[in-house]
This record gives structure tokens, C-alpha cells and sequence, in this order.
């Protein structure tokens, strides 16, 4: 019930403390490498003055599977509603999980044969390490927190008809670590899959030591800082949806989406690393006082970026269901516009801070039906065409983090989508087995690149991804007490056609093969040779085979088995115009099993659960995530493990 619904469905959760029962429960769970989580839920039910107020609490934290990887975590949940008549209703929400924790950066993924060499082997952090004091440093920190807000009214209008309205607020405020300076990829733990040796100590830990040292030694300021990549959003929202009964068959709702939504991008020196001062070396062309070149920067300065991003969205929706007998189709559509601007206050003066704007008309349209043949059997077909703005980074702006040049080439990216299948039920087995084909059309590919110390930007338009394939899931209770689930996918994902290439300078100009500004007719273009390529990044086989034994009255025990094939390693579209892209390096497949229990039982007068699970049983060595290398092989492929064997408890009491 939006105007910009995803291709195969979308999840519509309504709160309403009106609907819980009096009550709550606490819960205290642990679990491998120092987890634990501790939570809380209370509920008045509906009061005798028709008020209800349910709170939910919990906090996680932890050390990390993998090394340096510490945690903590809180979520929170409130809702306040109160039953105003037997017509209207009104609600309170907010929620939110403000959490830190530090990462293994992504740009540390290692050669095979370097993971070998590891002492920590899979839980291997290349950035991982300390100062000279023994002070923990980090390279990748993550900060963020964003609640929302939101009021809601639901409205009986009679026994055919309702409006539901809420009005919503989201705030979003955190940062992540990013490093500053001429040499700031010194700071990752590794370079082309290999962990680096400039700053490193014996024991394999990264030396921020070292680091320190450079910059107390230079003459010329900190070589490289660390900086945190501020992101606030500040995102408004009213979406109201009409529902009625237009017959005995025929039911309709349809209503109005509208957003409006304002980032706040910008980046703070947070730690000097043992120097005086920082000069920003980033290039800023178009600011006519160029005095920030020898400016001395600390601690709170701002570097490398500084500007706002804005969308507004509106939108409307309808949606008409039947229902009749063995019969039940719907038939929806929807219409948005998608407005995009940013305001810089790095790279432009003033009187150029703003962009232009661009619109988007987006739609969506889908259709499905489904027939009960008897009380056995089911058929089901969906079909459903998308349009939707491009993203606003590396789609409707060439480069959003640097420029106000907004991508000439830039139009909605589109889906077609169908499936039909079917479907069996009976008192001991039940199934669906359905085959899809979806269409990626138009997706927007903007790739950057330095040639000659020259930021070049390249376009890519009229790339098409076609996804098929075959889906078969079931649920079967042969005996009492036993049930049995299992899946198989078989996917068949390939880039269908080249796409045609542009090259740009870093605020937007035409460039050439070297980088430089030039003219639109010099502008260097040529074709991207990827038709026939796998889609990487995703398994495009996968399977699941499960069981669940109720042993004694209360005790449950389950095995799960997953299997991941046919995932091809992720490639990088360079802006090397002409190239042929091979096949990506394809992942060895795996099979892990998860072992799970669950008791419940009373404590005194109260409902008590015991829930215990394993997961990776056999400590599986696996590759989880890979990008594919110079030779699309094994022997070049930067990877992540999986994670090994690792085990979690919780017991839940309720009252």
C-alpha cells in the first residue's frame, strides 16, 4: 500500500496495542565470542477508558566472530493507542536502534593463499590493531541511530468502508570511519588481496603506531587522518490509504504516498594521528578562493565533502481485488514523481551551491490471480512492469559526493516480471512449484576511475540483467509430531546485451581517454562487452532440506540443511572502454547444517521457553563472499570465509 511497491510484494506491519493482551516477558540470551542480549516486553491491553500502551526493550552486544569486530546494540519499540469510539481510532509509534560497531573493512578481503598464512585463519582482521600506548585504534567504525515517528488514524467509516492515515518522521543521525590524506589507502589492511606490510606488526596486528610516527615526523602536517562520514537524514512522510467493499466480490483500496527527504553528508576530522595540522588535498576546481590549499586543519574541521542531497516523492495507488468461489485476483497500479536536487557547500561557491532538478515519472503495474482446482490443488500466475527513478548516487547525478552535474543520460530503470506455478495441499504434505522470469531493464552503471590524476567518471546506459528460473518449496507432517520443510531454486542469471559507455570528468564535463576535459564530439565513448556474463554476488542454485522432532511434550529438536551453488564471484566494471568482461570466478559450493532446540515449560504460574541453536554444525570451511580477480580464477579471487561453528541460548519467561 505504497506508490513505489517492490516487483514481487511488499510487507505492510500496522501496530495497534488496542490488539495485545495484558501482559510481557523478559528474555536473557548469550552466545559464542562474548554475546549476549538482554529484553523486555509489557502490554496493558485495553484499558477500561479504552487507552493501551505496549513497550518493548532489548540490548545485544558482543566481541565479534571475526577480530576487532566488538558490538553494542539497543532497539526500542512504544506504541500508545487509544479507542477514541467504535469508529476512530488513534496511535502513537515510535521505534528505533541506535547502535556502534566496529567492521572489517571491506576492502580487506584476501587472496586464498593469504588466509592461509593467517594465525587467527578465518577470523582475520587486516586492520586490527593498536598505538604505540596500547590504545585500540579502528579503521572501520560505524555510529548510527534512526527512530521513527509516527501518528496514525484509523477511521470506520461504515460497515463497507475505512481510511487509514499516518503521518510519519524519521531521523536518522551517525557516521562511519572513512581515512583523509594522499596516501589514505595506507590505512586498509590489505591492497589487491595481500595484507600490507608498511604498517604491521609481527604478531599480524596492524601498527597505528607507525602511523603516528610518519605523522609526527612530517614536516608538512599528518600525511593521513581519520575522519567520520557524517549521514543525517531527515525524512517526513503522510501516507493515507481508503479501503471499501464495492460488492460481494469485489473489494478496492487506493490512497496517497507523499515523502520528502533531506541528507546531510558530510566529513569531520576525528583523530590527527600523532601530526600538528591536516591539509585537505582534495582538488576543489570551482571554489574561486582557493586559500583551503594551505589551510591547517584539526580535530572537528571538515574534509573531502560537505554537501545536502534532496527527494520528493509523490504518489497514488489503487488496488481492485475478486474474490469468487475457487477465484481470487487482484489488478494494481501506481503512479509517482521522484524530485532530485543537492546543495554543496565544498566544491562550488555560493551562488553555485544548488543543482538543477530533475523529475522522474515512475509507475508501477501488476496483476495476479490464483484457483483453487479442489481442495487439493492450486494454479497461480503474476505478472507485474516497473519504472522507477534511478538512485540518486551514480544514477541521476554523475558523481553525488563531488558535483552538481547531473547524469545527461540518466532515465528509469525497469522490471518486467512474471511467474506462474503451482500448488498442493493435504493433511500430510504441501507444496508450491512455480517458475519466474524477470527482466532488469535500463540499469544505470556509473563506474569512477583516476587517469592521470584526473577523477573520470564513466556512464554505462542499456544494460539488461534476465533473471529466470524454477522454485520448488513443501512442508510435509508424515506422523505426528515430525515435520519435514524443504526447498530447491534453480536460477539462470546473465547480463543480456553490452552496454554503451561514456566518459566524464569529475564535475561532469565530456573527457577523453586520458581523463581530460574535452569537447561532446571528443568525448570518449565505446561499448562494454558484458552480454553473456553471470550476475555475481548471489547463488543462483540454493536448496534446503530441514526437520523438526517433537521428542518429549514441550521438546523440540531440529536439523537444518542449506546448500549454496552456482555463485559466481562479483566483477568490477572498470572504465576501460572496449573491454571484454569473461565469465567471474564461480565460488565452490557448500553445505551447511544448523542444529536447533526449543523447550517450553512452566516456571511456578509462568510460561517459560528455553530456545538453543548451532549454527555451521560440522564447522564448515566455506567462502561466503568473493571478488572475482585479474585471471577469473581461484588463485586471484580476493575472499571472506564463512563463519565457523557458532552457538546461541535465550530463556524467555512470561507473565
Amino acid at each position: 500500500k505504497v506508490a513505489a511497491p517492490s516487483l514481487g510484494g511488499s510487507i505492510n506491519i500496522i501496530t495497534r496495542s488496542t490488539d495485545a493482551n495484558k501482559g510481557g516477558s523478559v528474555m536473557y540470551g548469550i552466545g559464542s565470542d562474548g554475546f549476549t542480549k538482554v529484553g523486555f516486553s509489557v502490554s496493558t491491553g485495553l484499558t477500561e477508558k479504552n487507552w493501551a500502551i505496549t513497550i518493548l526493550g532489548a540490548k545485544s552486544s558482543g566481541n565479534g566472530y571475526i577480530q576487532g569486530t566488538e558490538f553494542e546494540s539497543y532497539s526500542y519499540f512504544v506504541n500508545i493507542s487509544k479507542r477514541i469510539n467504535d469508529n476512530h481510532q488513534i496511535s502513537f509509534t515510535v521505534f528505533g536502534a541506535p547502535q556502534w560497531h566496529n567492521q572489517r573493512n571491506n576492502a580487506d578481503r584476501l587472496l586464498i593463499s593469504e588466509w592461509q598464512k593467517q594465525p587467527n585463519k578465518y577470523r582475520y582482521n587486516a586492520s586490527y590493531g593498536f598505538d604505540m600506548n596500547g590504545q585500540r585504534k579502528a579503521s572501520s567504525y560505524n555510529v548510527y541511530h534512526k527512530p521513527q515517528f509516527s501518528i496514525n488514524h484509523f477511521w470506520t467509516i461504515n460497515q463497507k468502508s475505512s481510511l487509514s492515515t499516518s503521518l510519519y518522521a524519521s531521523i536518522g543521525n551517525g557516521y562511519g570511519y572513512s581515512s583523509q590524506g594522499a596516501t589514505k589507502a595506507d590505512l586498509y589492511g590489505s591492497s589487491n588481496g595481500i595484507p600490507s606490510v608498511a604498517f604491521r606488526n609481527l604478531d599480524g596486528t596492524f601498527d597505528y603506531g607507525a602511523v603516528f610516527a610518519q605523522n609526527a615526523a612530517s614536516e608538512t602536517g599528518s600525511k593521513i587522518v581519520m575522519s567520520k562520514s557524517v549521514n543525517q537524514h531527515k525524512w517526513f512522510g503522510l501516507l493515507s490509504t481508503y479501503t471499501t467493499k464495492i460488492s460481494e466480490n469485489i473489494n478496492f483500496y487506493g490512497g496517497l504516498d507523499l515523502r520528502s527527504y533531506k541528507g546531510i553528508h558530510t566529513n569531520e576530522i576525528v583523530d590527527l594521528y600523532g601530526g600538528d595540522y591536516f591539509i585537505d588535498p582534495t582538488s576543489r576546481l570551482l571554489v574561486s578562493d582557493q586559500s583551503f590549499k594551505t589551510k591547517k586543519l584539526g580535530v572537528g574541521d571538515v574534509v573531502a565533502r560537505d554537501y545536502d542531497g534532496f527527494v520528493l516523492n509523490e504518489g497514488v495507488f489503487a488496488q481492485a481485488e475478486y474474490n469468487k468461489g475457487g477465484l481470487s485476483s487482484f489488478i494494481s497500479g501506481s503512479v509517482s514523481n521522484t524530485t532530485y536536487w543537492r546543495y554543496d557547500r565544498f566544491f562550488y561557491d555560493k551562488n553555485q551551491a544548488q543543482s538543477d532538478k530533475i523529475n522522474f515519472l515512475g509507475y508501477c503495474l501488476k496483476g495476479g490471480a490464483n484457483y483453487n482446482l479442489n481442495e487439493y490443488h492450486n494454479v497461480f500466475a503474476n505478472i507485474g512492469v516497473i519504472s522507477r527513478a534511478p538512485f540518486f548516487s551514480s544514477g541521476a547525478f554523475l558523481q553525488s559526493t563531488t558535483s552538481n552535474m547531473l547524469n545527461p543520460n540518466a532515465i528509469n530503470e525497469k522490471a518486467f516480471s512474471s511467474e506462474i506455478g503451482y500448488g498442493f495441499r493435504s493433511e500430510y504434505i504441501s507444496g508450491n512449484l512455480n517458475l519466474y522470469r524477470t527482466k532488469w531493464m535500463n540499469k544505470t552503471l556509473v563506474r569512477t576511475a583516476t587517469l592521470n590524476n584526473n577523477l573520470t567518471v564513466m556512464n554505462i546506459e542499456g544494460v539488461n540483467a534476465l533473471h529466470k528460473g524454477i522454485e520448488l518449496d513443501f512442508v510435509s507432517k508424515p506422523i505426528k509430531g515430525l515435520e519435514i520443510t524443504g526447498m530447491i531454486s534453480l536460477g539462470d542469471w546473465k547480463w543480456v546485451n553490452n552496454g554503451k559507455g561514456s566518459l566524464f570528468t569529475g564535475d561532469g564535463q565530456p573527457a577523453d581517454e586520458s581523463g581530460y576535459e574535452t569537447t561532446a564530439n571528443n568525448q570518449a565513448k565505446g561499448v562494454v562487452y558484458i552480454k553473456g556474463v553471470h550476475v555475481g554476488n548471489s547463488a543462483q542454485t540454493t536448496a534446503a532440506i530441514g526437520a523438526k522432532y517433537e521428542l518429549l511434550k514441550g521438546f523440540s529438536l531440529g536439523l537444518d540443511g542449506n546448500y549454496i551453488g552456482r555463485n559466481y564471484s562479483n566483477f568490477a566494471i572498470t572504465t576501460d572502454l572496449g573491454k571484454v568482461y569473461e565469465q567471474p570466478w564461480m565460488i565452490p559450493a557448500t553445505m551447511l547444517f544448523d542444529l536447533s532446540s526449543s523447550y517450553r515449560f512452566k516456571m511456578g504460574t509462568f510460561d517459560a521457553s528455553f530456545v538453543g541453536n548451532i549454527n555451521n554444525l560440522f564447522d564448515t570451511e566455506y567462502i561466503a563472499d568473493a571478488t572475482d580477480g585479474a585471471n577469473n580464477n581461484w588463485q586471484t579471487a580476493q575472499v571472506f570465509y564463512g563463519f565457523g561453528r557458532t552457538f546461541s541460548a535465550s530463556l524467555k519467561i512470561k507473565f
